[in-house]
């Protein structure tokens, strides 16, 4: 029987474990960030939560976009070098409801993280924006929250996987409410159907469709911006002082998910970091 909200897995000992929330250990890593922000002083950690809540503290403030800090698995895999370690954490985290991660839309292999707490925010401004819209939707909401979030960890749910819970009657009464209550989730912004296959769904962030397409469009930016330089490097310091053109986020962020992902590498040098388009 899955367990509704707030409930967290216990931990080796059997003891109950306290939610940890985006701002817990904020306190090691705090004097650190506040004497210097800067990438190069924050791009290396051996801690794979602290490094999630450091990322998610730099998150850009966007202007025109509302939404929760997420932070991508090639950030974290620039920011903590053991991907074995990485994915062993995330996979422990997710267990104990601390986060959840996404599969964004892009066309690559992009995979978001966010603190389940700010998913939840997120959800609820979605669902109040659908509730505007829709009077009878409250309750697919809460089943949705109580039942299929907590039951279904993985990036993806299938059709029947989404109408076979039997804690809630809501979806099982035919095949047209079924339908029904399946296209409200997904105009809230809460599921997406798989081109590949109609019946399997990508669990999905509301509201985050504008923020990928900056997402897509500051990647080419920034590898455009070094392509144009004479050996096709900048350091770190001068490159993280750029304002991008087409992309929302900001040119930090960028850089964490082009380290991470290979497109970039660093080489520390006397004068300081180097970012330097990867030619492997």
């Amino acid at each position: 029987m899955a367990e509704p909200w707030p409930s967290y897995s216990s931990s080796s000992r059997g003891k109950k474990k306290r939610p940890r929330s985006p701002n817990d250990d904020a306190t090691s890593s705090q004097g650190r960030t506040e004497n210097s922000t800067s990438l190069e002083d924050n791009l290396i950690f051996s801690d794979t939560l602290i490094a999630l809540q450091l990322m998610r503290t730099q998150f850009p403030k966007l202007e025109k976009v509302v939404t929760q800090p997420f932070i991508l698995q090639s950030q974290l895999y620039s920011s903590v070098k053991d991907r074995t370690q990485v994915d062993r954490d995330l996979e422990s985290l997710k267990k104990d409801r601390v986060l959840r991660v996404f599969k964004l839309n892009t066309g690559q292999d992009d995979h978001a993280i966010m603190f389940m707490d700010d998913y939840l925010k997120q959800m609820e401004s979605a669902v109040r924006r659908s509730k505007g819209k829709n009077q009878d939707c409250s309750e697919v909401f809460e089943w949705f929250e109580k039942y299929v979030l907590p039951s279904k960890l993985d990036v993806s749910i299938d059709h029947l996987e989404l109408v076979s819970f039997s804690h809630c009657s809501l979806l099982s009464n035919g095949g047209d409410a079924r339908d029904k209550h399946i296209t409200l989730l997904m105009n809230a912004g809460l599921l997406t159907r798989q081109l590949i296959d109609p019946n399997m769904y990508w669990f999905s962030i509301p509201s985050i469709g504008p923020i990928l397409k900056g997402l897509t469009q500051g990647r080419k930016e920034v590898l455009s911006l070094l392509n144009r330089r004479k050996y096709k490097e900048m350091l770190l310091s001068s490159l993280e002082k750029t304002r991008l053109r087409l992309s929302p986020l900001d040119v930090r962020f960028h850089l964490r998910d082009l380290i991470g992902s290979g497109q970039i590498k660093t080489v520390q040098t006397a004068t300081g970091l180097l970012a330097r388009v990867s030619t492997d």
